[in-house]
């Protein structure tokens, strides 16, 4: 029995070990201002915690009917847009194009969904309203996804993406003269992740990349994972039981659907190392589980030399982005992330 109890407790101890990441408390501060004030948050915004509720009833086990599920809860009707499926070497994507969108001005967009669910269509209504308001062609990718394929997959056919978007344009313009990356949740943690990949790989850099509310630290040590559960409608009721687990058990359970140690920098790119990177834009909502991953990435990268601003709201769900045209803050937002791209390009501007 007591040998027992010490093989036992040698195994964790050897889990514990090499799956532990660096404390990165000290990134909790300073915390970023409001764009808004609390009391300015717009009714509409309960009505979308009470979409979520639907939402969440409605919710299935089975990945198949997730997926379409959420399909149909992101749908809007969008017009003035053109959406042109295309096939990168195997990598289903769609090109989408607003009325007047530059063919030589790009951006490449990882879609969330926790690396299970979501695709191009669920997020037409960001890609739609960045390709409006930026006048950018977008690149929506559909990734390999879990349980059929690790979330290194992802990584790959990101990799992939963003080499072939560089020389590739719609209606075959090859000339790339300004180039973006943006994604949301875990299309952030891919968006943060293939930027460093390029600085490492010393391919052709961004002139900006733009993360909503990311996955930057796949081991979830934050503070927020479990202190802004029930403020978190959208995460707070899928995620709640796993984060109750010790955190050597969570990355244990995790390892093989990632194809990763949960510490290691390509999933979790706060992490790895943070200078050199592109200019970057954050957005997150301060109730969102994901906070603390936002705050801690923005000052470490910011310490690091970065140039980077990171946007906080007060009570938004997880990527409010989303919701739009119905919530306010929704259409703020993207208004913001158009604005980063219109300095960003006057910056890159020969």
């Amino acid at each position: 029995m007591l040998l027992a109890s010490l093989i036992l407790f040698s195994i964790i101890t050897l889990l514990v070990i090499r799956y532990r990441a660096e404390d990165h408390s000290q990134y909790d501060k300073p915390q970023a201002s409001l764009v808004i004030s609390e009391d300015k948050v717009s009714p509409q915004h309960n009505d979308v915690v009470d979409l979520l509720k639907q939402y969440h009833r409605h919710s299935s086990l089975d990945v198949k009917k997730a997926r379409i599920h959420m399909e149909e809860f992101f749908k809007r009707k969008i017009e003035s847009v053109t959406f042109t499926p295309i096939n990168i070497d195997g990598l289903p994507a769609e090109w989408v194009i607003a009325e007047g969108a530059d063919p030589k001005k790009r951006l490449l967009y990882i879609h969330g969904g926790a690396f299970r669910i979501g695709s191009p269509k669920s997020h037409r209504y960001i890609t739609s309203e960045l390709s409006r308001l930026a006048g950018i062609s977008v690149l929506a990718i559909d990734y390999r996804m879990q349980p059929e394929f690790k979330t290194i997959d992802c990584h790959m056919d990101v990799r992939k993406a963003y080499k072939w978007i560089i020389e590739n344009g719609p209606d075959k313009v090859e000339v790339c003269e300004y180039f973006f990356v943006a994604g949301d949740s875990a299309g952030g943690n891919l968006s943060l992740s293939v930027v460093a990949w390029a600085r490492d790989q010393s391919l052709r850099p961004v002139d900006g990349v733009i993360a909503m509310a990311p996955l930057t630290d796949s081991t979830m040590g934050a503070a927020s994972w479990k202190t802004n559960q029930h403020s978190d409608p959208f995460l707070g009721p899928s995620m709640g039981r796993l984060i109750l687990l010790p955190r050597f058990l969570i990355a244990l359970i995790m390892r093989l659907p990632i194809g990763r140690p949960v510490n290691d920098p390509e999933v979790s790119p706060l992490l790895g190392r943070l200078s050199g990177l592109p200019k970057t834009l954050i957005q997150v909502s301060q109730d969102e589980m994901l906070f603390d991953d936002s705050q801690r990435y923005a000052n470490k990268a910011i310490a690091a030399g970065n140039d980077l601003t990171l946007q906080v709201w007060p009570k938004m769900v997880h990527i409010f982005q989303a919701f739009g045209p119905e919530l306010p803050e929704a259409n703020d937002a993207l208004r913001r992330i158009s604005k980063f791209i219109e300095n960003c390009t006057e910056q890159a501007r020969p």
